[in-house]
């Protein structure tokens, strides 16, 4: 009788759903955000998008090359080896690309930063992704990581401004991130205050190729859940609870009918400023860098959204990648802390007396 235990990445319920198919639907909830992107920074967001997915397919492509043995004996076995990555090619290094790119800021001199975006996502697959096992055994998000590599590396704190503009800003490049000048420091020049609308659209703002429109990314958002890729309640739990935790730490306005209140009206710019929403719906709800229970999700989003907000408000900087990072290594604490209840499990009815 052959003994031989089988050990593979959970879960082990069978679905027709495979990872191929999950990443090409966040491939196309994305193409909302590519679209918005290339249209407001023009043909450099193209380009280092192009060049994002290049790096992070080719290094994939090298990896698996390499630890397939396909330099051995002079290449022989090369064609076999390219067959045998195409067959298992599931999208996954496609959509760390994307995201990667996603949350760069554009230049007018994008070829200066393609060497960055290069090195970016090499160490994201590379390091962050193959070296740990490849998809699935990742242990923080890998977009997430290389974005934080390279702001830590290359110091990228400068923000072009999107060319599509309903606001006459003086200057098109700021050193702060998407309308966070004057949302959290009191001494931003109100004239360059924008408006809801143009932070929902996206028009006139300073910030990453993916995060400035934000119709595009709820269109991506409104796709994900309808096709069941995500859960509905996740980006929308992390969302409400960052914009009150924002709104709070931003103080008090008073109000002499009656007192002292929160001003609400700072809930929606906050949650529209810097890539708050681009994280929530598109990183913090990466299946394999989040929690798989429900109660431990519930922890993961509030906890992650406070943090986002203190953070951010004290630092004056968009900190949603790092916070990502943070919340990523201690899934496997929340995990364990916070048990799941075991599939097709029913609670045992009382006995009557």
């Amino acid at each position: 009788m052959d003994n031989t235990i089988v050990v593979s990445t959970p879960p082990h319920v069978k679905s027709r759903r495979t990872t191929r198919g999950i990443m090409i639907d966040v491939c196309i909830a994305l193409l909302p955000s590519v679209i918005a992107g290339c249209v407001f920074f023009g043909w450099q967001a193209l380009m280092i998008i192009l060049m994002s997915v290049f790096a992070c397919v080719a290094t994939e492509f090298v990896y698996f090359f390499i630890q397939n043995k396909g330099f051995s004996k002079k290449c022989a076995d090369a064609k076999a080896v390219c067959l045998r990555f195409v067959k298992q090619f599931d999208f996954t290094s496609v959509v760390t690309g994307l995201l990667l790119a996603l949350i760069l800021p554009t230049t007018d001199k994008w070829y200066e930063v393609f060497y960055e975006v290069l090195i970016g996502g090499i160490f994201s697959i590379a390091v962050v992704k193959m070296f740990f096992g490849g998809t699935g055994k990742n242990i923080v998000n890998p977009a997430a990581a290389g974005r934080a590599f390279m702001f830590i590396s290359f110091s990228i704190t400068t923000y072009t401004a999107a060319k599509i503009s309903a606001l006459d800003f003086t200057s098109g490049v700021f050193s702060d991130a998407t309308n966070l000048s004057w949302l959290l420091n009191s001494t931003g020049n109100p004239e360059t205050k924008a408006t809801v609308l143009d932070l929902f659209l996206g028009t006139g703002i300073a910030g990453c190729i993916g995060e400035t429109c934000k119709a595009a990314i709820l269109a991506g958002y409104v796709y994900l859940a309808v096709r069941g890729v995500i859960k509905w309640w996740q980006p929308l739990l992390f969302i409400a609870v960052f914009g009150f935790t924002a709104v709070f730490m931003s103080g008090f306005t008073y109000v002499k009918s009656g007192g002292y209140i929160f001003d609400m009206e700072l809930f929606l710019p906050h949650v529209l400023s810097g890539g708050v929403l681009f994280g929530a719906i598109f990183m913090f709800t990466d299946y394999t860098t989040s929690p798989k229970g429900i109660y431990g999700q519930i922890f993961y989003y509030v906890i992650g959204a406070v943090l986002v907000a203190v953070l951010r408000y004290f630092t004056k900087l968009e900190v949603t990648s790092f916070v990502i990072l943070l919340m990523n290594l201690v899934v496997p604490l929340i995990d364990k802390y916070f048990i799941r209840k075991p599939f097709g499990y029913k609670k045992a009815k009382k006995e009557g007396k």
